[in-house]
């Protein structure tokens, strides 16, 4: 399919008569697309300039806060010249009683002749009775279609008057590029409605083109440095992205956090240097001047992972705030500090989940640590330093001696806990966890020091844990998605690695190929889910459930999106360390579609910079537009994290330019060395 026309509303007649006229803010989107006709500030000189017939677009010039005056002058002479009208967010209306404006969170629109589903971010409308409305707006499940019917609280936003001749809209539509409304496509049918009702004598078609879209198109040629390219362009994202903290900006986001927050408007300008570290991202909610607000939290995770992508750029300043990103996390902030940092704790060596906030510091989640070790480990080796191979290695062993007999240290060990037992009723007991998410890249860790020691303690637990996982597939895992069949290549490709066999070979192949049964012609990997999910992470079973907790982009499993948060920059890891461990040709393909895929729908805005070269969460492969079910409480379709799958695609793309994986690339650490002393230092013996 050819690449979406999102050029502009364009206009396919010339003729300039007074057929249209419009009131409104020179500004206003729709305007802008059709300046060629008659414009005022005044809604009533509007329709007074108006001659019998004519079309009348009346457009918000005070959205969110005003609503637009009009009074019985104004409708009187529009009942009696028979004018077509288009009007939004009035204050008055024949008739009619007007409610005080009403903000929505997690609402969305809904067409109710076919129950399909347009996000019109930070809504507010104003509460109007109407009968057969075009558009309501609502809290409704579903990913392009309200699965469970109109919700029951729903509100007409876009309503006929007069016989059909005035369309009243009780919010602002015309917002939609600034806004930025999502689907495209079908906002651009509503509007071809809108226009087409309003001014059905004038040729008038429309398509336009939104401020942030894909890098390419899907059918778009490639230029042959597109993945050094799409390196690049991340990580100059990471300096540009207004995330990086420095100590000018620290007080602010202390005091910020102190209150509770987890969230704050993007600043003007912010550059950073990252020695206080790097915020989480940026929230998936969108306001109505097409911004987006910062996620205070300050993660190891995303902080560690952001200096990987950073080392692996040649540029002096990037290598210095690589280096100032994991001194933060490991030395300056508190995410490794007080009992992490004290040798007779049973917490030490642990990575806490993030800095500053006090809950922020409780846990000690098994991924998060895991991620945090392995980015560390690749982050000092593009830098050319050992200086952190003791935080590595401890990090290692707390981690492995929290983790169980069976090689399973389920999901998250918390500080409370672990601090009033101790370590070793963790260590000792019999744990079970069939969750690859939280498990799976503790695995590769410890295969990885395996082999860069040789101490059997890193192995046995681990091959352990392994093949049950393995036995228990796909019926006993905890979602049975492709997130976790994403995560499980890493351990399988590196347990290769270590142990070539038939058998190791055989369960790689088997999750490579049950993940690449969803990857599409154009590379993407749809997402799919066993049932409905489990645990915290559930597809919303009602209008009502949407926006309450951690879930998937899908409502179904046919639904077209791709997750670059917790998905595909995973995949593409996974399958370029089994490439190097195996040398399978298919998997290769497979590496090559889906590196394809990820730099076409990386992020391109030049009007909102600090999203320029990112990728959101979310993306809909049909539609090829950043679209799904955005019901996700913390993270849904256009968030974005500072670390996460979209700093290991970005990472991935310099692993395939420099020709080497992970695993040679860090063949030599080096940590062998130090092992002996860290062992006894931290009381672990050989098992």
């Amino acid at each position: 399919m050819p690449r979406l026309l999102i050029a502009a509303l364009l206009l396919l007649s010339t003729r300039c008569t007074a057929n249209i006229l419009f009131s409104c803010p020179p500004d206003n989107d729709l305007y802008t697309q059709f300046s060629i006709f008659p414009r005022t500030d005044s809604p009533l000189q509007a329709v007074t300039q108006a001659q019998p017939g004519d079309s009348v677009f009346v457009l918000s010039a005070g959205y969110p806060k005003a609503a637009t005056p009009l009074g019985p002058a104004f409708w009187q002479t529009a009942r009696d010249k028979h004018l077509h009208l288009y009007v939004e967010f009035p204050a008055d209306l024949p008739g009619k009683t007007i409610g005080p404006i009403h903000p929505t969170s997690w609402e969305r629109d809904i067409l109710p002749a076919n129950l399909h589903i347009l996000q019109q971010f930070d809504c507010h409308f104003l509460p109007i009775q109407a009968d057969h409305p075009l558009l309501v707006v609502g809290r409704v499940a579903g990913y392009d279609q309200a699965l469970y019917g109109l919700p029951k609280d729903n509100y007409p936003i876009l309503f006929e008057m007069e016989n059909g001749n005035w369309l009243i809209a009780a919010t602002q539509l015309s917002n939609f590029i600034t806004a930025r409304y999502e689907p495209i496509d079908e906002w651009t049918t509503l509007w071809q409605s809108i226009l087409t009702r309003v001014a059905p004598d004038q040729n008038l078609k429309f398509k336009y083109h939104p401020t942030v879209h894909p890098a390419y198109g899907k059918a778009d040629p490639l230029p042959k440095n597109a993945e050094h390219n799409s390196f690049t362009t991340y990580a100059n994202w990471i300096t540009h992205s207004r995330l990086l903290v420095s100590a000018d900006r620290a007080p602010e986001i202390n005091h910020q956090i102190a209150t509770g927050a987890e969230l704050i408007n993007t600043p003007a300008s912010s550059t950073g240097d990252g020695t206080r570290g790097i915020l989480e991202g940026y929230t998936s909610q969108i306001q109505t001047d097409g911004s987006q607000q910062q996620r205070l939290p300050l993660r190891a995770d995303c902080n560690t992972e952001s200096a990987m992508v950073l080392s692996l750029d040649p540029s002096p300043n990037s290598q210095k705030i690589a280096q100032n990103l994991l001194n933060y996390v490991f030395i300056k902030s508190d995410i490794c500090a007080g009992d992490r940092a004290n040798p007779a704790s049973p917490a030490y060596g642990l990575i806490g989940w993030g800095s500053t906030a006090p809950a922020w510091l409780v846990a000690n989640y098994g991924d998060d640590n895991a991620r945090a070790i392995l980015v560390t480990i690749l982050t000092q080796t593009s830098l050319r330093s050992t200086e952190w191979s003791p935080y590595i290695l401890r990090a290692i062993l707390a981690n492995l001696r929290t983790t169980g007999t069976l090689g399973f240290r389920g999901d998250r060990v918390d500080m409370p806990a672990l601090m009033q037992q101790g370590w070793k009723p963790y260590h000792d007991a019999a744990t079970i966890n069939y969750a690859p998410h939280f498990e799976s890249y503790l695995w590769a860790c410890y295969l990885w020091a395996y082999h860069q020691t040789g101490d059997p303690i890193f192995l046995n637990k681990t091959k352990t844990a392994i093949r049950m996982t393995m036995d228990a597939y796909p019926a006993k895992w905890r979602w049975g998605d492709n997130i976790e069949r994403a995560r499980m290549l890493l351990p399988l490709s590196w347990l290769v690695r270590v142990e070539d066999t038939p058998e190791h070979r055989g369960w790689l192949k088997r999750i490579a190929t049950d993940l690449l049964a969803c990857q599409q012609p154009c590379g993407a990997i749809q997402e799919r889910l066993s049932g409905t999910g489990g645990g915290h992470y559930r597809i919303p079973q009602s209008n009502e459930a949407y926006g309450t907790g951690e879930t998937p982009l899908l409502q179904t499993n046919a639904d077209p999106a791709s997750d670059q948060l917790y998905t595909t920059g995973f995949a593409l890891l996974g399958l370029h360390e089994a490439v190097g461990a195996t040398g399978d040709p298919d998997l290769k393909q497979a590496e090559d579609k889906l590196a394809d895929y990820l730099c076409r729908i990386q992020v391109r805005s030049e009007k909102i910079p600090y999203l320029d070269g990112t990728w959101f969460r979310a993306f809909d492969y049909g539609k090829w537009d950043y679209w799904a079910s955005s019901a996700d409480l913390g993270w849904g379709v256009w968030s974005v994290e500072a670390g996460w799958g979209q700093a290991w695609t970005a990472a991935l793309m310099a692993l395939r330019e420099k020709q080497t994986t992970f695993w040679d690339l860090t063949a030599d650490s080096k940590i062998k060395e130090i092992l002996p002393a860290i062992k006894d230092q931290m009381k672990i013996t050989s098992e």
